[in-house]
Order: structure tokens, then C-alpha cells, then sequence
């Protein structure tokens, strides 16, 4: 059911924890099923220096957050917000479709982490 890139996030999650002093937070959540996502982000000269998440639901939701985190650092601000749900699923080499939606969670849960850090620096 699920991929060997699903499993190997989810059994060995990368970037899990948080940032105390983080630039910028996000919380997003499914009340359908369940999951909630918060993803934290350090930025330095507009570039995610390091990022950390604290994730509570299934495998997917897990896998998928440990993913974006990847993904994202490293990453300008700008170039962060280009990742998609669809990119996060493709990069674990797929998602059963009934699990798709862990994947707007984590994309969602990086923007509005990008967001909040964006409404800090106004």
C-alpha cells in the first residue's frame, strides 16, 4: 500500500521537534481524520536555515511532513511556497489516494509557517 520512500520517513522521520525561537510557526489540521501538522521554520537572509516539525496522526501524515521538511530547507522563501502537495507526494514516490490529503496538509502546514513568518517581518 504504501511506498519504500512512505515507509522509511515515517519509521525514520527527518527534522522532528521544534524551533523555541522559530521565525515562523504553522498549525494546520483535518477534522475528518484527525491529523494536525505544526512546522517550524529558522530564516536566514530570506533562506530556510532549518526547519522542524511536530506531526500527530497516521504514517502518511508523519512521512509527508518529514518530506516537506526536506524539501524545504535550504530553500528561499519564495521558492518554499512553490512546493506543492503534489510535489511532497511525488517525491515519496506516490500516496494511495485515500491518503492524499496528508499531503495538503504538510504543503499547507510549510505556508502558513511562511506566512507567519512574513506577517512577523511587517
Amino acid at each position: 500500500m504504501y511506498t519504500e520512500k512512505v515507509m522509511d520517513h515515517f519509521e525514520n522521520p527527518r527534522n522532528v521537534g521544534e524551533i523555541p525561537d522559530a521565525d515562523g510557526v504553522g498549525l494546520v489540521g483535518n477534522p475528518t481524520c484527525g491529523d494536525i501538522m505544526k512546522i517550524y521554520l529558522k530564516v536566514d537572509n530570506d533562506v530556510i536555515t532549518d526547519i522542524k516539525f511536530k506531526t500527530f496522526g497516521c504514517g502518511a501524515a508523519i512521512a509527508t511532513s518529514s518530506m516537506v521538511t526536506e524539501m524545504a530547507k535550504g530553500k528561499t522563501i519564495n521558492e518554499a511556497l512553490r512546493l506543492s502537495n503534489q510535489a511532497v507526494a511525488e517525491a515519496l514516490d506516490g500516496l494511495p489516494p485515500q491518503k492524499m490529503h496528508c499531503s495538503n496538509l504538510a504543503a499547507d502546514a510549510l505556508h502558513a509557517a511562511i506566512e507567519n513568518y512574513r506577517d512577523k517581518q511587517k
